[in-house]
């Protein structure tokens, strides 16, 4: 399959794909498949609805690597798709995926994504989803993910949730249901600025003995932009779960936090961290006495912040 410059630039910014890696991967352009891939131990195919994909990881995987990124290259696209991933017991797998969008017209292009994932006894997920915006002012760019996870008993996933620049509206929701001795941990990097909005709903549910969640993160709001983080963890049985979120507000932003603890077990350890401030002004005298701009002290501080 050819890609234009621009499907490369896309794919790039969200996948770090600069040609088509070998193993198992499904690049979905504009709402159709353009490459599938399996490999010999994961295999993709289209869903019973036709709406989607289930990606299925056989149990005991190890050194695999899944790319399912998605690109929006036509203006005033709507696209919505339904992914179900399984993983089996004991495996060992790395998911990328995200959406970039190229908005060229002026109307509104919008991507939904809802993928279900459910998680095997002892399996171990690395999943990494990028959102990406670009084109012309007038059009905008609309991501809007749904995420649902059921992690198994001793299972681990790590989840990092990245948008990088030009989104213009985000609701990202996600719904997690972690079993005895499971992990999860929730990153979240975003940065929003002009008019954009981004709201963060994550409602983490630490179901069985032993069980542990992290949900943390770190935002930056700049120009007239505004962002809701609402992260909820309920305890459900003797666990430990910590909510933190940190973020860094400028021009006329707005920025609201509204970290919950909810315990239905006695035994149950639930913490939260919550700070909203602008950059300290010693930061920026340090690194511009080191020769930096004003404006390159800042990006300086808000790439490390984010990092």
């Amino acid at each position: 399959m050819n890609f234009s410059k621009l499907d490369m630039n896309l794919l790039n910014a969200i996948a770090d794909l600069q040609e088509v890696p070998a193993g198992a991967i499904n690049v979905r352009r504009d709402g159709q498949a353009v490459i599938r891939q399996s490999s010999s131990q994961v295999d993709i195919r289209t869903n019973p609805k036709n709406n989607g994909l289930v990606v299925e990881v056989k149990p005991g995987t190890r050194d695999e690597t899944v790319h399912i990124p998605v690109i929006l290259t036509r203006a005033d696209f709507q696209d919505k798709v339904f992914n179900t991933f399984i993983i089996g017991e004991d495996a060992e797998v790395t998911i990328i995926a995200g959406c970039g969008i190229h908005n060229a017209g002026h109307g509104e292009s919008r991507h939904d994504g809802i993928h279900e994932f459910v998680v095997a006894d002892n399996a171990r997920v690395k999943y990494v989803e990028k959102h990406y915006g670009e084109g012309s002012d007038q059009g905008k760019k609309v991501l809007n993910p749904t995420t649902i996870v059921r992690v198994g008993k001793g299972a681990s996933v790590e989840m990092e949730m990245f948008q990088i620049r030009g989104v213009d509206d985000t609701v990202r929701s996600t719904i997690a249901h972690v079993e005895a001795g499971g992990n999860l941990k929730l990153l979240e990097r975003l940065m929003t600025h002009g008019k954009q909005n981004a709201e963060s709903l994550i409602e983490i549910n630490i179901e069985g003995e032993n069980g542990t969640a992290q949900i943390l993160s770190r935002s930056v709001a700049r120009d007239d932009s505004t962002q809701l983080f609402k992260a909820s963890l309920v305890g459900k049985n003797q666990c430990y779960g910590h909510v933190e979120c940190d973020a860094i507000i400028m021009d006329s932003a707005r920025i609201k936090s509204v970290p919950q603890l909810v315990a239905e077990d006695a035994r149950a350890e639930l913490t939260h961290e919550a700070a909203i401030g602008r950059i300290a002004g010693e930061q920026l005298t340090k690194l511009m006495s080191l020769g930096l701009s004003e404006q390159e002290a800042v990006d300086t501080i808000l790439e490390g912040f984010l990092r």
